[in-house]
């Protein structure tokens, strides 16, 4: 795909953004962060030249060569993909923001990798608010003690919670999904003084209008921006 196409599907995107803002009286700005996991380098390069500004990435050994030969300051790089914990050293010096810190464990690597490389690492808490066993996360009843533990943490700073809603056209559900992050990202802003309530990452291609008017700061989309991976 190339850069004036993908700046078209962008202007589209903002707009419709922009009236899911409208609808329900949102000021808040929303971030896009362009998921390219099976697209090819020379398709991040028209991304970045149509104006995205943020790339976002699932699978490690696919965002370090990505990295490689795109460049780690041309870009922010997010980690959006479920992590192996034993992968964690490899991923911290590549990215900007992690939005899948799901569990005590893999927060306790994640802090241990970081204070030994001498960086601090921003993650999002990644919660289950649709109840399916298939997603990780935390569920709603363990969040807020959970985050109030991982926070003390060195070397990994909390700035927002992420989910992901179920692949369906159940608006009900959505809704209540997205609402449910919210109401923890707004608890957390409030029991957790250490908790910086920055992101607030939900919404993909299929729903993020409805997770946009539902709280949505940031929003992870590929197939709309880039069309079908190739791989």
């Amino acid at each position: 795909m190339k850069r004036e196409e993908i700046k078209k599907n962008l202007e589209r995107v903002e707009e419709r953004i922009e009236a899911a803002r409208n609808r329900s009286g949102s000021k808040a700005e929303v971030e896009i962060v362009g998921v390219t996991k099976g697209h090819p380098p020379a398709l991040l390069e028209e991304a970045l030249g149509a104006g995205i500004e943020i790339l976002g990435e699932n699978r490690v050994q696919e965002l370090e060569s990505k990295v490689e030969e795109i460049g780690r300051e041309r870009c922010k790089w997010h980690m959006v993909g479920h992590l192996q914990r034993n992968k964690a050293r490899q991923l911290l010096p590549l990215i900007d923001l992690l939005h899948s810190v799901n569990s005590l464990r893999l927060a306790r690597i994640l802090s241990r990798e970081a204070e030994r490389a001498g960086i601090v690492v921003e993650g999002l808490i990644q919660v289950n608010t649709s109840g399916e066993e298939s997603k990780y996360g935390f569920s709603p009843e363990e969040t807020v003690e959970a985050v109030g533990e991982i926070v003390e943490l060195p070397g990994l700073e909390i700035v927002g919670v992420m989910t992901m809603a179920p692949f369906t056209d159940d608006e009900r559900l959505l809704r209540s999904t997205f609402a449910g992050a919210r109401e923890l990202f707004e608890e957390c802003a409030r029991s957790v003084p250490e908790f910086e309530a920055r992101h607030l990452s939900m919404g993909m291609t299929n729903d993020f209008e409805i997770a946009v008017e539902e709280g949505s700061n940031m929003v992870r989309l590929g197939t709309i921006l880039f069309g079908e991976r190739e791989r």
